[in-house]
């Protein structure tokens, strides 16, 4: 799962948010000077990606993405499901999702002591493009995918993989939302044990 997936299923609580949405940066057991909270997210974020590489619709997911994206399918389904989540928010939460949105980017700048680098670093065009709304449109996904691809010096080619979003659009919709349920299930029984 991509950002708005792992924020959103971190609960009510700001700092396991945080670390939830910070967690990728982190290797190894370098989390353990976080404030306790900070680090049930990052434990957190580590089940919901091991959940996720391992679930069978998962893989029947990035199956349609295998032969032009190779290993970078995985990620690009993630930031797929991102898509199905924005676009069906309503679906998920009671709150609309510039809210949501809003309050995240307002407890990263009521806890500056506790972000990482890379965080900080990311924060001024996360919010500037407004990346988690953003992922509501196909074009949004795209940005992403483009800005993401430029990391890899253009050689994941994730560019042009809305190409197969949008052949494959309402089997990806249908996977998400199969899967999603489960996922939600699992996230809270992790918290629930952190």
């Amino acid at each position: 799962m991509n950002f708005l997936a792992h924020i959103y299923l971190s609960g009510d609580n700001d700092l396991i948010k945080i670390g939830n949405f910070m967690a990728d940066g982190i290797r190894g057991k370098h989390f353990e000077s976080y404030p306790i909270d900070v680090q049930k997210g990052i434990i957190l974020h580590r089940a919901i990606d091991t959940f996720t590489d391992a679930h069978p619709i998962f893989r029947k997911s990035t199956k349609k993405l295998h032969e032009n994206y190779h290993h970078y399918a995985g990620v690009i389904v993630d930031v797929f499901y991102d898509h199905f989540l924005a676009k069906n928010w309503n679906t998920y939460s009671d709150e609309k999702l510039e809210e949501f949105v809003d309050r995240f980017y307002q407890s990263l700048h009521n806890n500056p002591d506790i972000l990482s680098d890379r965080t900080k670093g990311m924060m001024p065009y996360m919010i500037e493009y407004n990346w988690l709304v953003s992922y509501q449109t196909v074009e949004g996904i795209n940005r992403i995918l483009t800005q993401m691809d430029h990391r890899t010096k253009n050689e994941s080619k994730m560019r042009f993989a809305t190409t197969e979003l949008s052949e494959f659009y309402s089997e990806f919709e249908t996977e998400f939302s199969e899967f999603f349920k489960e996922l939600i299930l699992f996230s809270n029984e992790k918290i629930m044990t952190l």
